[in-house]
């Protein structure tokens, strides 16, 4: 996974031209728990059907011209890997912000399972 791919993959899509915004999440292990046990890495499943339905989704939004999803599913990552990497592009900040915020919150909610490892 790589966000420079990412990136690319964005600046090629044909209507990249009417962007006026592209917004990154790069969602890293991190070394706690919400409920703050330690953790050392973790590993995520990915429904990937519902991915593409919610991709797809919210890529009919107004003013939204590509939107480009990784996850590093099904494998043991420890702490400070990448996890995801969510971009959108569209035309105004109010559009992005809300539909990258509304995805993301779609995909940790509906895509993805988390299974955390504790010290």
């Amino acid at each position: 996974m790589d966000l420079n791919t990412v990136m690319a993959a964005i600046k090629a899509h044909p209507d990249y031209d009417k962007a006026g915004m592209v917004l990154y999440h790069n969602g890293i292990v991190r070394s706690t728990s919400r409920d703050g046990r330690a953790v050392t890495g973790l590993r995520v499943q990915v429904d990937h059907q519902r991915l593409e339905q919610v991709v797809s989704e919210y890529r009919q939004r107004p003013g939204i011209v590509d939107i480009q999803v990784k996850i590093a599913a099904d494998r043991d990552l420890a702490v400070g890997d990448d996890v995801m990497i969510l971009a959108v592009a569209g035309d105004i900040r109010e559009n992005v912000i809300a539909t990258l915020t509304d995805a993301l919150n779609a995909i940790k909610s509906t895509v993805t399972d988390k299974t955390e490892f504790f010290a």
